[in-house]
């Protein structure tokens, strides 16, 4: 048990920059205090104490802003930082290494009994105010974007970000490789360089219309070249374009 929360407050100086001391962690760090007490009720939800460990994991939510259900198993070196409105369900399963944000939520989707909640493997890092819903697996070392929603699985090493968490990222290039195992995890999930998944959606179609305006222009040369002639005339540019140029050629296909 010593070793455990030695451990503990030793992960805090590896993650959070801002730790000064150990009095300091031990005294001033939410995180390290709902872990401790969680550590407690899960001991008593062990041996179906059930009632005392919802009672202790009540006290530690009202006195830091984090609530953990006693039933959740939690690996070692588990880090919360700040901390408030952390939410991590009753058959949620976090692994080793693993480092949380604030707002986070760890949840279920299902009313039903049995495994509902979602499973981190070693080393995941979720940023603040993302939620990751229902028995769900995230992959060993991925990361989950500030205010991501995240309802299916995330392969390992991989980086998920947006509404719903889309995979953006599946294997780290060699400096953000460097700088994690420099630092021990990426703040709030993510990097600087982190594009947004809807612009890079827009521009794939984009490219995909070029590419697409290109195979039709060379369809209509080889039309012509063998004396099929294409007598209609060409689509304006994009930023030409608006509606009643539609209308207008679906009257003269008509």
């Amino acid at each position: 048990m010593f070793k455990t929360i030695k451990e503990d407050i030793k992960c805090v100086f590896a993650r959070d920059p801002a730790a000064q001391s150990t009095l300091e962690v031990m005294t001033a760090y939410p995180g390290f205090h709902a872990l401790l007490i969680h550590r407690i009720s899960h001991f008593f939800w062990k041996i179906n104490l059930r009632l005392l460990a919802r009672l202790i994991s009540h006290f530690g939510r009202f006195v830091t802003g984090i609530e953990i259900h006693p039933g959740a198993t939690i690996g070692r070196r588990f880090f919360i930082d700040h901390g408030m409105g952390v939410v991590i369900g009753e058959t949620a399963i976090i692994g080793d290494d693993c480092t949380l944000y604030h707002g986070v939520t760890l949840g279920g989707t299902s009313w039903n009994k049995g495994k509902r909640h979602p499973t981190l493997h070693n080393g995941v890092v979720i940023g603040a105010g993302a939620k990751v819903l229902g028995p769900i697996e995230i992959g060993e070392n991925a990361r989950i974007g500030s205010n991501s929603v995240v309802l299916e699985s995330i392969p390992a090493d991989a980086t998920a970000v947006g509404i719903p968490g889309r995979v953006k990222v599946k294997k780290t290039n060699h400096k953000h490789q460097a700088i994690a195992k420099k630092m021990g995890f990426d703040a709030y999930g993510t990097t600087a360089d982190m594009p947004d998944p809807v612009s890079d959606a827009f521009n794939k179609m984009l490219v995909h219309i070029q590419l697409m305006d290109g195979e039709i222009e060379t369809l209509i040369k080889i039309l012509n070249d063998a004396g099929i002639q294409y007598n209609k005339a060409p689509i304006p540019d994009l930023e030409d374009c608006n509606i009643s140029d539609v209308s207008k050629q679906q009257s003269n296909s008509s």
